[in-house]
């Protein structure tokens, strides 16, 4: 009985922190870039209209441009994500784990095997919030 309870521990931990052995390897791949990506990190969910259609297979940094790279592995299912479609970081769940999301635009051409999304919005930084809005408060007390 306790085997069983430690095994679906570890399960449970596996599913929580996005470990899961059955990664699905097929799939195409996309990119985006974006100015911050906060935490987001490798198998982290790409979700569309909060189904998870893909996961992020990497982050590197473009030295070039200053900007973080997204490489992204979206199931061959989903295989009619219009061209115009945004990628969105955001935020999920009490332990701030981040995931890209994207939102169909809508456009008849489709995205394929190594395209770029060339619409993104970063991931929204808690303590840069705070600071604008301290920031703010003290200039208007200021006045």
């Amino acid at each position: 009985f306790m085997v069983a309870g430690f095994v679906a521990m570890f399960f449970l931990a596996m599913r929580v922190s996005n470990l899961s052995a059955g990664s699905d390897p097929d799939g195409y791949l996309l990119t985006a870039r974006f100015a911050n990506v906060g935490s987001l990190k490798a198998r982290a969910p790409v979700t569309m209209a909060g189904v998870r259609v893909g996961r992020v297979e990497g982050v590197v940094f473009d030295k070039a441009t200053y900007e973080a790279v997204v490489s992204m592995r979206i199931d061959p299912k989903v295989d009619t994500i219009p061209d115009d479609t945004f990628a969105n970081i955001f935020t999920a769940g009490l332990l701030g784990e981040q995931y890209v999301g994207l939102e169909p635009g809508g456009s008849q051409e489709f995205l394929a095997n190594g395209d770029s999304i060339e619409h993104t919005q970063s991931a929204l930084v808690l303590e840069q919030m705070i600071g604008q809005f301290l920031f703010s408060k003290a200039e208007e007390g200021g006045q």
